[in-house]
């Protein structure tokens, strides 16, 4: 069995049990390089093999392996964050399904939820948003044309994005036209849960020169909405007349 297992955002703690169980069994571990805290490494056990996927290529992931599970040994690839989410990992897993290989994967925290609990905010208020949009501006990986930021932002729902730090000039160009002002909060969260983090707050209007004054190019997460700042409606969660979605007195 390969398991393809979620480290988590930084923060080693932040992994699932289920995941650090496996990581103690396991006989072969390919990490997702410095993406990955090297901590993780150490609640393997003596003799597991480490092999650092950044200077890996997609055929030679997958030869480890297949020469793994004809051994009998026990695989976990370990990637950032969460794995469904920009993990990379359909491609791992046609070819190991083409193969014959058995896989299970192991759902982790995304540094999108990392970066919300950082800031100490909630991205679903009342009359504010109740809808997360999880996206990225395009680069080298393409984006549909209707998934264009510009016409995310136009919903003004809550808005974490991926991978698009380093074009934070052209990220907040688009979010201000599609939002039609430039005043809405921003938060920047880089490397969060590590114990290098930093967190810069603005808005549209200065967040580019916060960031660029920082010098942070990668590893970040960018928080947009009005969720991070701003009135909101109380939850109905503790409305008296209301438990957990039922009314008082209904069963």
């Amino acid at each position: 069995m390969i398991s393809f297992v979620g480290a988590g955002p930084g923060d080693v703690d932040l992994i699932t049990i289920k995941g650090r169980r496996l990581l103690e069994k396991a006989d072969m571990v390919i990490y997702a390089g410095s993406l990955v805290s090297e901590r993780h490494l150490e609640f393997c056990k003596e003799g597991c093999q480490f092999h650092n996927s950044a200077k890996m290529t997609l055929e030679e992931v997958i030869e480890k392996m297949e020469d793994a599970h004809k051994r009998g040994l026990q695989v976990v690839r370990l990637h950032t964050g969460d794995p469904t989410i920009y993990g990379a990992i359909r491609e791992q897993m046609d070819l190991l399904e083409q193969k014959g290989i058995d896989f299970q994967v192991i759902p982790g925290v995304s540094s999108f939820t990392a970066a919300c609990s950082a800031i100490n905010r909630e991205f679903t208020l009342p009359e504010v948003s109740q809808t997360v949009i999880l996206t990225r501006i395009e680069g080298r990986t393409g984006v549909p044309e209707e998934e264009d930021l510009e016409k995310l932002a136009a919903h003004r729902a809550s808005m974490a994005l991926f991978l698009s730090i380093k074009e934070i000039d052209r990220v907040v160009e688009k979010l201000k036209r599609g939002y039609g002002c430039e005043d809405v909060p921003v938060a920047v969260v880089y490397k969060a849960s590590w114990e290098d983090e930093k967190i810069i707050m603005g808005t549209l209007k200065d967040i580019r020169q916060k960031v660029e004054k920082e010098g942070i190019t990668k590893m970040a997460q960018i928080l947009v909405g009005d969720f991070i700042g701003g009135d909101y409606e109380r939850s109905k969660l503790y409305d008296p007349q209301f438990s957990h979605g039922y009314r008082s007195g209904n069963r």
